[in-house]
């Protein structure tokens, strides 16, 4: 497997986005898990918009803009001060539980490891150095470089030249579904992660060349 290259989505794959869920519950209590996730996908969407309009701010600038809008969707006025705390938080989110065993478990195999995002290269290496992780990844790649966001081909092509692979030999891991049809549309193979029993693939014509509940599972699946 030493010709195998993995990249990996980070927020969402490896890092835990709900992380920011106990500070909004003292916040804004019982509110705080729909918050979150209005927040994540509207951060989403604001990435998605930005990518077909070449109007590029970086990752961090789109999770501010959409923690204002659900700001306003939710009728909630926090102030400066806690908007501020909770972007912190995103720059120290915890990782998946699973995270390091199987990272190291796919590195002994001789699997080579990179984190791929549409954060900026510095939040990304935070992140992982904060998880305890960053020893275990080849380099970091950020669509950052080329100003625009995952699913646009080129940030797929992006990587591909960046960790000096062809896509017959490279997979995207991710739990986010729109990753993964933007992968193999862009010639990579793919596992979706289904890191919750509600979480639903989108019913394109698409599939992911294999799925799993964890990544541990995927270890298992990938030897």
């Amino acid at each position: 497997m030493k010709n195998i290259t993995l990249a990996f989505d980070v927020y969402g794959t490896l890092i835990d986005t709900n992380g920011v869920v106990d500070l909004l519950e003292i916040f804004i209590g019982d509110k705080a898990k729909a918050f979150s996730a209005t927040w994540r996908d509207k951060q989403l969407e604001y990435s998605f918009r930005r990518g077909h309009m070449q109007n590029y701010v970086s990752f961090a600038v789109c999770t501010s803009q959409a923690l204002d809008y659900t700001c306003l969707f939710y009728k909630l006025e926090l102030s400066s001060e806690q908007k501020n705390e909770l972007m912190n938080i995103y720059a120290v989110l915890p990782a998946f539980t699973d995270v390091k065993e199987a990272l190291t478990k796919l590195k002994e195999k001789g699997f080579r490891l990179f984190a791929f995002s549409n954060g900026k290269k510095e939040a990304v290496e935070k992140l992982l150095i904060h998880a305890g992780v960053r020893e275990l990844f080849l380099g970091v790649v950020s669509v950052d470089d080329i100003k625009t966001f995952k699913p646009s081909p080129g940030a797929y092509a992006h990587f591909l030249r960046t960790a000096e692979v062809n896509g017959g030999e490279a997979w995207l891991i991710s739990s986010n579904s729109f990753d993964v049809t933007g992968s193999i549309s862009a010639g990579m193979k793919s596992a979706w992660i289904q890191r919750s029993s509600e979480a639903i693939f989108d019913p394109w014509e698409i599939e992911p060349t294999i799925r799993v509940n964890s990544l541990l599972e995927l270890c298992e699946k990938l030897n």
